[in-house]
């Protein structure tokens, strides 16, 4: 699993003067944004998002984290946003395992080839996949930026973009 910033106008030279009441500013690293995330469960082996969830941007990874996964999964790969995801309410008793990223900080700090560095790059490897549906999202199909007002509006209108980059992942898979 994993989510994705859109950006959207931060400008209020419109007719109401005022910003999307409904897009949200979040922090990432030391850069502000402006807009909504995009949440996307996808299969560890292929890539192919099964779900998909678009909140306001400030909401977090971790209060997403119980919502993406189908049901049946015996683990779930998430990056450092999901750290405490197994401590939450909605998570107890799932018999999930968890296999969430450290903290890039706490990454460099691992010893070269040691266990746990080795650990950390299974992760890494298995949770690109989650990225790809949202290069087709946002470099081939353009949605980088939110096209209209309001959160529902553009939810619908991504809703069907990672349904399309599917078909994609799934051709170039085929191809192989």
């Amino acid at each position: 699993m994993d989510a994705s910033l859109a950006e959207a106008p931060s400008s209020t030279k419109n007719r109401s003067g005022k910003r999307d009441p409904e897009m949200r500013r979040t922090r990432k690293g030391s850069q502000w944004h402006f807009g909504m995330k995009m949440h996307v469960g996808a299969d560890a082996e292929t890539g192919v998002s099964h779900s998909f969830a678009a909140t306001a941007a400030n909401e977090s990874d971790v209060a997403r984290a119980h919502r993406l996964p189908r049901g049946g999964e015996r683990r779930v790969w998430a990056d450092a946003g999901c750290r405490g995801v197994e401590k939450r309410e909605e998570n107890q008793g799932r018999g999930v395992d968890w296999q969430v990223a450290m903290r890039p900080g706490l990454r460099r700090q691992l010893e070269a080839g040691g266990e746990a560095a080795l650990r950390e790059k299974e992760k890494a490897s298995v949770r690109a996949k989650a990225e790809h549906p949202f290069f087709y999202v946002k470099r081939m199909f353009g949605y980088g930026k939110v096209r209209c007002r309001g959160l529902h509006r553009n939810a619908q209108r991504i809703a069907l973009l990672p349904g399309f980059a599917n078909l994609l992942i799934a051709e170039r898979s085929l191809a192989a």
